[in-house]
């Protein structure tokens, strides 16, 4: 890459917050007309790295070049008018505004002292037909799907003439031709010389339209390269952490998969399921007293197949059959009636209700059982309640303490007693050991591992190669919302998962080794 050539520079950023390390030592550099892909792990620090840039936050070491000007922008705007348009995931657009307020917010067109709404919706039909969609521009934007909605503040963002697009997970919404589309306007504006930067978890977009990439992980930069000149197994790999040429390393959790026996019985078999982009054409099947680990990048689909199976997300195809018998579930009740419990991914938004006592939260999914005309029996309650403490040691000033004052490790025993409490014979973990220390973790893993033995089936999600490896009978591989493996133990490596997530395909079956 020319000197010349070279529009952004972010060398050896450092940000802090409240003494912990966000970023550390993290640089990218980006070519005027490149397409450069920035990905990364939760937590590795894509997104503190462009709120950085575009004037969010204020960094703490470092240095930014851009445009061969030493830059550090107070404000979005002010990175906006200096040539930077950032597309966000979370669409934050004015939903009860018109699409053509929203492409002209802040920046209106006047005639006369008076709003130029006839140019206006002039000039967003036609930024919408480069990005092949037709649609009428003065109805509100809510009125419009996500997809359509996305498309719109992708248009506003090439409005700007930006020497910089900053695109973070921009196909999470859109369809395959819609992705084509929209691949199609990257091109023409590489074409035009400007530069985009594209955050995705998806291995084949990356591969597909970007020519360079940055690798985040913890905070750091830990590889920058053409994008040509790196394996997908490599870049797995780098975002992971792991070391392909060490031995596997063994002993790293408290599981210990060999001490239990699954059974023939099958008790979950799902085939086929499709929802959208985000589930293309996923499979597994438990048994009995067996864990099966789903393993994937982020944005495989991991947290996807259990939300549709546990019926909090509708399918488009696909069946889901309990004990032998196919079942439809249209709300979560459905699953809690057919004895599935289901911890969600992110504990704080979908699983604890944090101004709520450790009582009310753990027995919340129990109430119907515990009511009788309308009233709570208190007694049973506290019952159940006291014997879940105690069996999986939660640490609590008493049932009526707010669970928001409890460690993340207490919390996630909370939230699994809430299931353990109905006796369900199926368990969806979705990261039970995200986020809590080491103790806590240690006694989640031994938990679960007591519950297969007792022949309850549990699917364990994680994003921990050690813990999948170590704790499961079998791990299904997803990627890209498709089923492109299915591993028994017998022989499990990390290097197996790893090269699954990277290069598996799907076959007819949807899911033999590969």
């Amino acid at each position: 890459m020319q000197e010349n050539d070279i529009l952004l520079q972010m060398e050896h950023i450092t940000k802090r917050f409240s003494g912990s390390v966000a970023l550390s030592d993290a640089s990218i550099h980006v070519a005027r007309g490149e397409v450069h892909a920035l990905i990364g792990e939760n937590g590795a620090g894509k997104s503190t790295l462009i709120k950085v840039l575009t004037g969010v936050y204020r960094y703490d070491e470092g240095t930014i070049f851009f445009d061969g000007q030493t830059r550090a922008f107070q404000s979005p705007q002010q990175a906006q008018r200096e040539g930077i348009s950032t597309i966000y995931q979370e669409i934050n657009l004015v939903p009860f505004r018109s699409v053509t307020e929203n492409i002209f917010l802040g920046r209106e067109i006047f005639r006369w002292g008076l709003l130029n709404w006839r140019k206006m919706h002039i000039e967003a039909r036609a930024l919408l037909e480069r990005l092949h969609i037709s649609l009428d521009v003065t109805k509100p934007l809510n009125t419009y799907n996500i997809a359509t909605q996305q498309m719109v503040a992708i248009a506003r963002a090439i409005s700007f003439k930006s020497k910089l697009v900053i695109m973070d997970e921009p196909t999470s919404s859109l369809n395959e031709d819609e992705v084509a589309t929209l691949f199609g306007v990257i091109r023409q504006l590489k074409e035009e010389g400007v530069a985009t930067i594209f955050v995705s978890h998806r291995l084949d977009e990356l591969y597909a339209i970007c020519d360079g990439i940055t690798i985040l992980r913890d905070g750091s930069t830990v590889d920058e390269r053409p994008i040509n000149t790196i394996t997908r197994l490599e870049l797995v790999a780098k975002m992971l952490g792991k070391d392909l040429g060490s031995v596997q390393k063994s002993g790293l959790t408290s599981f210990d998969a060999s001490r239990h026996r699954a059974s023939e019985e099958v008790l979950l078999d799902v085939t086929g399921l499709r929802a959208g982009r985000k589930l293309q054409n996923a499979s597994l099947s438990v048994h009995v007293g067996e864990i099966v680990g789903l393993a994937g990048l982020l944005g495989s689909g991991r947290s996807e197949v259990a939300r549709a199976i546990f019926g909090a997300d509708s399918l488009d195809a696909g069946t889901v059959a309990v004990n032998g018998k196919e079942v439809h579930f249209r709300r979560p009740e459905d699953g809690i009636l057919a004895s599935i419990g289901f911890c969600s991914e992110d504990r704080k938004i979908d699983g604890i209700i944090p101004d709520l006592s450790v009582r009310e939260n753990l027995t919340l999914a129990a109430l119907p059982t515990l009511t009788r005309y309308g009233i709570v029996d208190r007694k049973q309650q506290e019952e159940i309640v006291d014997h879940f403490i105690q069996r999986l040691g939660i640490k609590t000033a008493g049932p009526e303490q707010k669970i928001r004052e409890l460690s993340g490790g207490n919390q996630q025993k909370v939230l699994l007693a809430r299931w353990l409490c109905l006796n369900p014979r199926l368990l969806l973990l979705d990261e039970p050991t995200r986020g809590i220390d080491v103790g806590a973790k240690s006694e989640i893993q031994k938990l679960v591992e007591e519950l297969a033995e007792g022949g309850m089936g549990v699917l364990l999600i994680s994003s921990e190669l050690e813990e999948i490896i170590e704790g499961s009978d079998q791990v299904v591989v997803l990627r890209d919302g498709i089923t492109v493996a299915k591993l028994p133990r017998e022989g499990l490596t990390q290097d197996a998962i790893l090269t699954a997530m990277a290069h598996g395909e799907a076959h007819s079956d949807a899911g033999e080794n590969v």
